[in-house]
């Protein structure tokens, strides 16, 4: 049985202001990872669900980027709405949110 049985890891990486690439956290992810962690406990997933900050997860362009494992699910919330349907939606009720999945792409390639 593993440890959790949803990983979710919030980028909280960092860039300096003049970089084209962005980051999640100047576009809200520190707020969101503590609004995801708050409603973790709220819902009584203490120990079931975890969430963790993370480095940068090569999603700038979507950010703020969010994965799901182990269901390898890629997520840009955008506010804290959107983070309350995947938690509400995916983590609770094994349902993507089709409408904030992050594409899959590979050497700058759509899959």
């Amino acid at each position: 049985m593993p440890r959790f049985l949803k990983h979710l890891f919030i980028c909280n990486n960092q860039r300096k202001e003049d970089d084209p690439r962005g980051c999640c956290s100047s576009r809200g992810s520190v707020d969101l990872l503590d609004y995801a962690k708050s409603r973790v406990h709220e819902m009584g997933l203490k120990g079931k669900v975890r969430i963790n900050k993370a480095g940068c997860l090569d999603s700038c362009q979507y950010g703020p980027a969010l994965v799901v494992y182990p269901d390898d699910v890629w997520y840009s919330p955008k506010n804290k709405e959107d983070m309350e349907e995947i938690l509400t939606e995916h983590v609770q009720n094994d349902r993507i949110v089709e409408r904030l999945v992050i594409p899959y792409e590979k050497k700058g390639q759509r899959l």
